[in-house]
């Protein structure tokens, strides 16, 4: 057990804010601590892996074993069951012109979007000589990039490629749903046309890396094939409610994460790598744009839903799209890429709390009037907002706990990078 886990364990954040509880109480802390990431160096991957249920030992078949049935338990959850009563529902068909209205506009046409083909060399416009020097050049400046960025990148790269499960994600929000396949409802058309923005991200970054020379691309290739088939865990799947509430916070998350991965590649003289991060982090800024707008929406005409869906999500909601993730040969890939990603600056604890206080502050959660609100949702609110600063404060002890004793390093070899070792702190 790491320092941090009983330090919880001892820690009143560990007792459920609602009826609802036994040992769930200290679960949620333990997620709400992190987003896909270790909540710090010292105590990191580890941390986050036995969050996930990928502990060291596991297999493929027991964590696909224990989704399952932790699915099949929430599946009957009257807590977010009830959002799927005609009530709530309606208020997504009355809210279809206003989206029309602010939402769907947020979409960039193909015409004018970006294309992976504008980031990297086409052999097409600069004939062969030209695209030979190019790809050179790309291989060249991709040899400065540290191994530990490398892993962040493909494991940022790995979880894009996973879209196929992620377009099916809102296409089980109820009232929301595209129902034909080519329903012309303006949610439907949502996301349609924001699974086929993000389908480049994926694209993109799997040429780059191919360029690159520095990576075993048939490991990564190993890897998105497993998580495909994997899929994702996502509780409260089917309410529109919650699932906004998730993907904007994953949306602003990736965001962060592929803008810092945009500054480190320019930091090295990476300058493709930066144009393609910057221009993937700029997307996600827009689509967490258009997320926080639908919940937003809903924090006005139904405070006491919103602010309740908001709290069930963050007590054991917010898990990572790619927290499946395998390459076939290591049982604790998760919590190793997070290890890595955590030491290097790409996605921390502290980027995970500001992503939480950003919603909070957009939604307006802490100016929510307690007379609009049911006895259940003021517990809601009070929950969200205390739960920034007492991450922070574990956030200041675990730091000084590290900064009193010098962590050990233990060298994890990733086949993504050639099998090639990087020494990560495991608690």
């Amino acid at each position: 057990m790491s320092t941090l886990q009983s330090s919880l364990l001892m820690c009143p954040l560990a007792r459920p804010w609602t009826r609802r509880g036994n040992n769930r109480g200290l679960q949620q802390v333990l997620t709400n601590i992190t987003y896909w990431r270790c909540s710090s160096a010292g105590d990191g991957g580890r941390f986050m892996a036995e969050i996930a249920g990928l502990g060291k030992g596991s297999t493929g078949t027991g964590r696909r074993a224990a989704v399952a049935a932790k699915h099949e338990e929430e599946g009957t959850d009257d807590e977010w069951l009830m959002y799927l009563k005609p009530a709530k529902l309606e208020v997504f068909h009355h809210l279809e012109p206003w989206a029309e209205a602010n939402v769907v506009p947020l979409l960039k046409p193909a015409e004018v979007a970006w294309q992976p083909t504008d980031l990297l060399p086409d052999l097409a416009s600069l004939g062969a000589d030209g695209f030979h020097a190019a790809c050179s050049d790309i291989t060249a400046r991709a040899a400065g990039l540290p191994d530990a960025h490398l892993v962040c990148l493909v494991g940022n790269m790995v979880t894009e490629e996973a879209l196929p499960t992620y377009q099916s994600i809102p296409n089980r929000f109820e009232g929301v749903r595209d129902l034909t396949g080519s329903s012309g409802t303006a949610w439907a058309r949502w996301i349609r046309g924001w699974s086929a923005e993000e389908n480049r991200h994926g694209d993109v970054l799997n040429r780059y890396l191919f360029l690159s020379g520095r990576v075993d691309m048939r490991q990564v290739e190993r890897t998105i094939h497993n998580l495909i088939n994997s899929g994702m865990v996502m509780n409260a799947a089917r309410s529109p409610y919650h699932g906004f509430i998730y993907v904007a916070f994953q949306e602003r998350a990736t965001s962060i994460s592929h803008g810092n991965t945009a500054r480190r590649a320019k930091e090295h003289g990476d300058m493709a790598l930066a144009r393609i991060c910057g221009a993937i982090a700029a997307d996600e800024k827009r689509h967490e744009l258009a997320y926080t707008r639908i919940v937003g929406k809903l924090f006005k005409i139904d405070p006491d839903g919103a602010v309740r869906a908001l709290a069930y999500m963050m007590r054991l909601r917010i898990v990572m799209p790619a927290s499946l993730v395998t390459d076939g040969r290591d049982d604790d890939l998760f919590a190793h890429y997070a290890a890595v990603a955590q030491q290097a600056g790409i996605y921390t604890a502290s980027d995970y709390r500001s992503v939480l206080e950003h919603l909070i502050k957009q939604w307006g959660v802490e100016e929510l009037v307690a007379g609009e609100l049911s006895d259940e949702g003021r517990r809601a609110r009070d929950y969200v907002c205390a739960l920034p600063r007492k991450i922070r404060r574990l956030e200041e002890k675990a730091n000084l706990r590290n900064g009193r004793k010098a962590q050990p390093m233990t060298p994890v070899s990733f086949s993504w990078i050639v099998d090639r070792p990087i020494n990560i702190t495991i608690g």
